[in-house]
């Protein structure tokens, strides 16, 4: 199930110092969630309204926000969870 045009490389935010050394080392590998698991969605609907009415209320036409939540491993191994249950709308600076 590996798709690559749709895998995006991994980039960081720029920063004053680095904590390690920033040239690649080695070969391309793909690290993608469901190349080895059935991933699941789990979103509150209390979350998604504060995120739709906080996005509807901002006056800037890119609005950027922080959902945050929890991982899990199913039993079997074979599945996960991402359960969104927070939100937060982050700060202007």
């Amino acid at each position: 199930r590996l798709v690559p045009e749709r895998m995006v490389p991994f980039s960081f935010p720029l920063s004053r110092c680095a904590l390690w050394d920033p040239v690649p080392v080695g070969d391309v590998i793909a690290a993608h969630v469901a190349y080895y698991r059935n991933p699941k969605l789990s979103l509150l609907e209390k979350t998604l309204r504060l995120a739709y009415r906080q996005a509807k209320q901002s006056e800037k036409k890119l609005f950027s926000c922080f959902l945050l939540g929890s991982l899990a491993v199913s039993e079997d191994g074979e599945g996960i969870t991402l359960t969104i249950d927070r939100f937060d709308p982050g700060r202007e600076v």
